[in-house]
C-alpha cells in the first residue's frame, strides 16, 4: 500500500464503515422512537400499503360502531316507551273494567272516564317523545337502516312500530270514552286486541336490539382483529431492538476510535525527515 499524505485509504475505509454504522443506529433509534418498523412507503412499500388498506378499514368500522351505537340508543328508548305504553294500556284496562260496573252512579262514571282520557294522553305523549337523535320508531315513523359493514353496502334496519292511538297496533282512537256501559264494552275488545298487539311489537323491537348488539360485538372485534393486524405488520420488536440500539452504540464507539487511528497514520510519514 502506498504511504501517501494525500490519500489516507484506511481513514476513509473507517469513514465509510462508520457512516454505515450511524445510519443503521439512526434507523433502529427511529423504531424505538415510534414503536414501528415500517413508517412509511420507503420502509417497505408493499407492506405500508397493505397497513393502509386495513387502517382504512378500521377508520371505516368506527362509523359502523357509531351507527351501531346510535341503533342500539334508538332501540333503547323505544323499548323503555314501549313497556311503559304497555303499562298504562294495563292501567286503561283496569278503568274500562270498572266502568262495565252498571251500578255506577254518574259521578263515579264520569271520574272513571277522565281518568281514562289521562291515560290515553299519557299513552301519546310517551310515544311522541320516545325520541333519540332525532330518530323515533314508534309514532308512525319510518324504518330506519343503520350501515352494518366497512363498505357501508350492507344494513341493518330497525322496523317502525306504530304505537300511535288510532293505529295498527292500538286500534283504540284518541277520542275514545267509557262514558257508558256500551261505549266501556266496545273500547275493551279493542283495548284487548291493543295490549295483544303491543307486547308483540315489543318483542319484535326486543329481537331487532339483539341483532344490532350482537352484530355491534361482532364490529367491535373484528376492529380489534385488524388492528392486531396492522401492528404485526408495522410494529417494532422492541425486546429485538434494544439489542441492536446497544450493539450499533458500542460499534459506533469502536467505528469513532478506528477512525481517529486511521487518520493519526499520515504523522508515520514524518519519523522518515527527521534526522538521525
Amino acid at each position: 500500500m502506498t504511504t501517501s499524505v494525500h490519500t489516507n485509504a484506511s481513514a476513509l475505509v473507517a469513514l465509510q464503515n462508520l457512516n454505515a454504522t450511524n445510519d443503521r443506529l439512526a434507523d433502529v433509534q427511529n423504531r424505538v422512537n415510534t414503536g414501528l418498523r415500517v413508517q412509511g412507503a420507503k420502509d417497505n412499500a408493499s407492506v405500508w400499503a397493505i397497513a393502509q388498506g386495513q387502517r382504512a378499514d378500521v377508520g371505516a368500522l368506527g362509523a359502523v360502531k357509531m351507527s351501531l351505537d346510535r341503533a342500539t340508543s334508538i332501540a333503547d328508548v323505544a323499548l323503555a316507551a314501549g313497556t311503559t305504553v304497555s303499562d298504562l294500556l294495563n292501567q286503561l284496562k283496569e278503568k274500562v273494567v270498572a266502568a262495565k260496573d252498571n251500578s255506577l252512579n254518574t259521578q263515579s262514571r264520569a271520574a272513571l272516564n277522565s281518568d281514562f282520557r289521562a291515560i290515553l294522553k299519557a299513552i301519546t305523549d310517551t310515544v311522541n317523545n320516545a325520541e333519540f337523535d332525532g330518530g323515533n320508531i314508534l309514532n308512525n315513523g319510518t324504518d330506519i337502516r343503520f350501515i352494518a359493514n366497512a363498505d357501508a353496502d350492507s344494513f341493518i334496519t330497525l322496523q317502525a312500530k306504530n304505537l300511535s292511538l288510532g293505529g295498527s297496533i292500538i286500534t283504540m282512537a284518541a277520542t275514545a270514552s267509557i262514558s257508558t256501559v256500551t261505549l266501556a264494552t266496545s273500547v275493551l275488545t279493542q283495548l284487548e286486541a291493543s295490549i295483544a298487539n303491543t307486547n308483540a311489537a315489543l318483542g319484535q323491537i326486543g329481537s331487532q336490539a339483539k341483532q344490532i348488539e350482537t352484530h355491534n360485538k361482532f364490529v367491535s372485534l373484528l376492529t380489534d382483529t385488524l388492528e392486531a393486524g396492522i401492528g404485526n405488520l408495522v410494529d417494532a420488536d422492541l425486546a429485538r431492538e434494544s439489542a441492536r440500539l446497544q450493539a450499533l452504540q458500542v460499534q459506533q464507539q469502536l467505528g469513532a476510535q478506528a477512525l481517529s487511528i486511521a487518520n493519526q497514520a499520515p504523522q508515520i510519514i514524518l519519523s522518515l525527515f527527521r534526522g538521525g
